[in-house]
């Protein structure tokens, strides 16, 4: 096998950006990375397999800025996501990227907030836009965004955006961009409407694939056979003996994610649902709440998980296997990144064995089956979170920032800033985390007293 070079420096890039990379510890390239960059800088079409934290943002982010002009201030680079957070996260990562050039302007479209605002942005000019497709093809319609400087246009998580029903939006945006582009497709798997879309769309689109396999030494996978009617009880046991301190727990419909949060929450055990259906407000209440530490628990569905960058999660439960043995892998890589270790436990009844023969002939080796039986409570508290989380009723569009939160709890001798943890804020709401020993006294120092010079309603979650 020939070895790929890996280092940043051996690619056709900028001073500028090369001494960027270097600012930004990014010395060597991820394997996606490195199959992906020398495809892309070549100006070729490419279909690239990898999962989320392969570091494909920054592949593509790299590529798209490449041969960006500054002084033309025209949508040059379109990058399609499935969600809104995704979309919030691939931006931030391109501003970062794009720190070596000046004045590049990123500009984000997606649905959950008004038009108005977004125009006025696209009146000014952007390079770069990130975006939902619906969202996208709502400014095509009406004129404000115009595609016919585009140099670049990326699909990222093409998949989920086909599951998520996107497939005639995105056939008719592509439809008003220009023919000499380059079109760059990054999905975790491979199905047969991927392929329909890139023989649609693309040009003699090079591929490459970084393996997803996980090694055993970072995550440890379990399977326990189940009947069904002791499936939510096998949550509950799992939890109690393992006693994560974050855990994601997929299901496979939205009925299942209620269930199981009710199950979880009349046995003491703090747990927050993730599905389709949630209100832009809630999702984002539900994201913060897990990624801050003050819920344990995040049941959810793929498709509502998708695009989520959790850092350290301890472990990922399958409350039902996945369908589809590509999305198995997928759920269980959510865990034991960033050199940390893992571990997948998967609950499997009767009628899923054929699920779980489909994740064997995948991975190419054994499933580790165990009892339920051998589960043993650890004892001790329920599973209660570190964290409390405080919700201030105002945010980025009343120029609430993070300093002035952290400001009003921990100014004159209040709390001490370790006790204060993350703080996220969005366009018409904040949200902060603190050592849950001291969360009521925290609500009321941010009741009684002011941020930005008003004073604001702030409820515990």
């Amino acid at each position: 096998m020939t070895t790929i070079a890996t280092a940043f420096n051996t690619l056709p890039l900028s001073a500028a950006m090369l001494a960027n990379l270097d600012a930004l510890g990014y010395t060597q390239m991820t394997q996606i990375q490195a199959q992906s960059l020398p495809v892309i800088l070549k100006g070729l079409d490419l279909i690239a397999q990898a999962k989320t934290g392969s570091g494909k943002t920054a592949a593509f982010g790299i590529g798209l800025l490449n041969p960006i002009n500054p002084r033309y201030f025209g949508c040059q680079a379109l990058v399609m996501c499935p969600t809104r957070e995704l979309a919030d996260q691939v931006a931030k990562e391109i501003r970062r990227l794009a720190r070596a050039e000046d004045n590049i302007k990123v500009l984000t479209l997606c649905g959950g907030v008004s038009l108005g605002p977004q125009i006025a942005s696209l009146e000014h000019g952007a390079h770069i836009i990130v975006g939902t497709p619906g969202r996208i093809q709502q400014h095509l319609r009406k004129g404000s965004l115009v595609l016919d400087g585009l140099n670049t246009l990326i699909l990222d998580e093409a998949d989920r955006m086909l599951d998520m029903g996107f497939y005639d939006a995105i056939e008719d945006i592509i439809s008003k961009t220009p023919p000499r582009r380059q079109t760059l497709l990054f999905s975790a798997t491979y199905p047969v409407s991927i392929k329909q879309l890139a023989s649609k769309f693309m040009r003699a689109p090079q591929q490459v694939k970084a393996e997803a396999f996980h090694s055993d030494e970072q995550i440890e996978q379990r399977f326990y056979e189940i009947s069904p009617e002791e499936r939510m009880d096998a949550v509950t046991k799992v939890l109690a003996h393992f006693r994560p301190a974050s855990c994601v727990a997929f299901c496979f419909t939205k009925q299942q994610v209620q269930e199981t949060v009710d199950h979880l929450t009349s046995k003491g055990i703090s747990a927050v649902g993730l599905h389709g259906d949630l209100e832009q407000r809630d999702r984002d209440q539900v994201l913060a709440m897990f990624a801050n530490r003050s819920t344990s628990v995040l049941v959810a569905t793929d498709v509502a998980a998708r695009g989520l960058d959790i850092d350290a999660l301890d472990m990922v439960i399958n409350v039902e296997l996945a369908r589809d043995s590509e999305i198995h892998i997928h759920r269980v890589g959510r865990t034991g990144r960033a050199g940390e270790t893992g571990i997948a436990i998967s609950l499997v009844a009767p009628s899923e064995a054929h699920r779980a023969q489909a994740i064997e002939l995948l991975q190419k080796s054994p499933l580790n089956w165990d009892q339920l039986s051998n589960l043993k409570s650890q004892g001790g508290a329920p599973l209660l979170p570190a964290m409390s989380t405080l919700c201030i009723a105002a945010g980025r569009k009343d120029k609430v920032r993070p300093g002035d939160i952290l400001g009003a709890l921990t100014g004159d001798a209040g709390i001490p800033g370790a006790q204060v943890g993350k703080i996220a804020i969005f366009d018409f709401q904040a949200f902060v985390a603190v050592d849950r020993t001291i969360a009521k006294q925290a609500l009321q120092r941010l009741n009684d007293g002011k941020i930005k010079g008003r004073s604001l309603r702030v409820r515990i979650l």
